[in-house]
């Protein structure tokens, strides 16, 4: 699974730190991935935080 955030949709909610700060931190005012490849123990987790992202700016892909 590949995983990406749109900045310009991204408006900073941390949501996605909260629930998996293992691929996400924030930068700034804004969320950023940090690592291109997601190990599978966390694919669930990231699934959670697109799903709960409130601007919808998580792009995953499998």
């Amino acid at each position: 699974m590949k995983v990406k955030i749109d900045p310009e949709l991204c408006n900073g909610d941390e949501v996605c730190v909260q629930l998996c700060p293992d691929v996400f931190e924030m930068q700034e005012d804004k969320a950023i991935v940090k690592m291109e490849e997601v190990p599978d123990d966390l694919a669930d987790a990231v699934r959670e935080a697109a799903d709960s992202c409130p601007a919808e700016a998580i792009i995953i892909e499998e």
